[in-house]
């Protein structure tokens, strides 16, 4: 028995300290992807921008060709008045007119439009490409940071990893099972813990429990808990074997 205690001590150990690991990361995955998410976005908007930027430019162009050519008729129709022969072409030339005075007028509105559009555009683009920035900048501190993490900790995790499941080879089944009920069903994922000075993580065991974890025979559940509580000595041989 005292191995089966030693094996859940040194799984609980190895555990613990993945834990850790992923701690120290914290959200930082997390958190790079909403970051991309939100360069995603950035990016279309500003896609979308300068899209309409330029679609506006091209329209401002074309309206002037509009207003020209329809200028240019104006003239032709009004010296062809002056040569009629008739009321029927007269009018028919000032209908032309008054069709192309419409469409000038028309065109300088919407050119109004236009003008007041690419005046409003330009803040609004270097806003975006200034928070476009401000966002790539963000992902790339956060992205160093987890690297470092990454870096400082991926070789030990590894190592843990292969540890952890040669450890759990050497468990029968039916205390697994109550290992990863524990682990499962509590906060901070401690299943197994040392008794120290005859209280288990800071409540008091009665003192019959107490003698049953010294004499390291059985299993032994924290009644209050109903974590498997195991005498400090199998902790410090855990520590003293997994430690990187």
């Amino acid at each position: 028995m005292k191995e089966v205690l030693q094996q859940l001590a040194n799984l609980q150990y190895i555990d613990s300290r993945i834990d850790e690991i992923k701690q120290l990361r914290g959200d930082l995955p997390e958190e790079i992807l909403d970051i991309e998410t939100d360069i995603a976005r950035g990016e279309a908007k500003l896609a979308k921008l300068e899209k309409e930027e330029t679609d506006l430019t091209v329209e401002y162009d074309s309206l002037k060709l509009e207003i020209q050519s329809s200028e240019e008729k104006v003239s032709k129709y009004e010296d062809q008045q002056l040569a009629v022969r008739n009321n029927r072409e007269y009018d028919a030339l000032t209908k032309e007119i008054e069709a192309q005075k419409q469409v000038i007028e028309n065109a300088k509105s919407r050119i109004e439009e236009v003008e007041k559009r690419k005046e409003e555009i330009g803040p609004e683009l270097e806003a975006a490409k200034e928070e476009l920035a401000q966002t790539k900048a963000l992902y790339e501190q956060k992205q160093n940071s987890l690297e470092k993490v990454m870096k400082s900790t991926e070789d030990e995790e590894d190592v843990l990893v292969k540890k952890r499941k040669d450890v759990e080879k050497g468990i029968d089944e039916r205390y697994m099972r109550n290992y990863k009920r524990l682990r499962n069903g509590l906060n901070n994922g401690i299943a197994v813990v040392a008794m120290d000075r005859g209280a288990a993580l800071g409540m008091a065991l009665p003192p019959q429990t107490q003698v049953e974890v010294r004499r390291m025979n059985k299993i032994i559940f924290d009644e209050n808990s109903g974590r498997i509580v195991v005498d400090q000595s199998f902790f410090d041989t855990a520590k003293e074997q997994l430690t990187i």
